[in-house]
């Protein structure tokens, strides 16, 4: 019997709240956009279960952790040293860090920039890509008539309004929206929730009410997310996306570094990101930048919310991976 544990910890000066479970190796889990640590609750069970240390924070801005007031502090490397910090808190050396949605993009960051304390990487829903060759503020498409969701999500306020009327409502709609239950990627009539939103409307407009929530995500599950939000609420998950144009400029300072600890990549078939253009090619690409990169996976019928949607394909890959180490 592996309990679960909970607790508050001061790291890098602010508060985190863990979930640990298990002892052995350390895992890191790391969540994304809207989620929680809650997410990781299959992949915590069976690394314990299986002789690992799981380790699944709030990142900074979300549940119980705290969220400072500087939208400036929600970059990248504020968050990588956020887990630097919690490995010296937990007094381990090194983890394997595995994240999905922006726990992806954090992981193989941290992968790529401390390998000394970050000795593998596992990644789900977002490859490993290159920096873009400029600022994602002028990637990102934008009309008179609509704009890409990171750019509605820029505004200090307005996204947060729409997502905190109804925070049931909202966390319903996009977990249903990305997940596979939503329908095949390539169907036009399946809704995309990170993409294009309307000048006139908000993110949520476009995206069904499904009358019940999907089969993996149980009502207690759901209660506990929405208790999440309703704690912290969105700024902290939307100011992520506010630091995209400061995160590339970082990234400026380790261009061409790859990432040189062993790797894996999984993704759900019916994963959101798998509509944008060229993302084949990103994915394609990926070696060249992860030399040790050991696989790459589509998980059939899943979505974005992969390790909740599909925990047995995930926690057998996970395993496999952790044992080849």
């Amino acid at each position: 019997m592996n309990p679960v544990h909970e607790r508050i910890l001061e790291v890098n000066g602010i508060r985190l709240n863990v979930t640990e479970q298990g002892a052995g190796p350390l895992v890191l889990l790391v969540h994304g956009f809207p989620e929680t640590s809650l997410a990781w609750r299959h992949q915590r069970s069976a690394l314990a279960a299986a002789g690992f240390r799981a380790v699944a924070p709030d990142l900074r801005g979300y549940g119980r952790s705290e969220c400072p007031a500087d939208i400036a502090a929600y970059t990248t490397f504020d968050v990588i040293g956020d887990l630097v910090a919690l490995l010296d808190v937990l007094g381990e050396r090194q983890a394997v860090i595995v994240g999905g949605d922006w726990g992806a993009t954090i992981a193989w960051q941290a992968a790529q920039l401390r390998p000394d304390r970050f000795r593998a990487v596992v990644a789900l829903g977002v490859p490993l890509m290159g920096r873009a060759p400029m600022p994602p503020s002028r990637l990102f498409p934008r009309t008179e008539a609509a704009m890409f969701y990171t750019h509605y999500f820029a505004e200090p306020g307005v996204a947060e309004r729409e997502l905190e009327l109804d925070v049931e409502t909202t966390v319903r709609k996009i977990y249903f929206a990305a997940s596979g239950d939503a329908g095949p990627r390539d169907d036009p009539a399946t809704p995309n929730p990170f993409g294009m939103v309307a000048r006139a409307g908000g993110l949520l407009d476009a995206l069904p009410d499904p009358a019940s929530v999907p089969a993996w995500l149980d009502a207690a599950c759901l209660a506990a997310v929405v208790d999440g939000f309703k704690t912290s609420g969105f700024r902290g998950g939307l100011n992520y996306y506010r630091n995209l144009d400061r995160n590339w400029a970082l990234q400026g300072a380790f261009e061409g570094i790859k990432v040189e600890v062993p790797a894996y990549y999984l993704v759900g078939e019916r994963d959101t990101g798998r509509a944008i253009p060229g993302m084949d090619s990103i994915v394609a690409a990926m070696p060249t930048l992860a030399p040790h990169l050991r696989g790459c996976e589509v998980v059939a019928g899943a979505g974005h919310w992969l390790q909740q949607e599909a925990p047995d394909a995930v926690n057998a890959a996970l395993l496999g991976f952790l044992g080849s180490l």
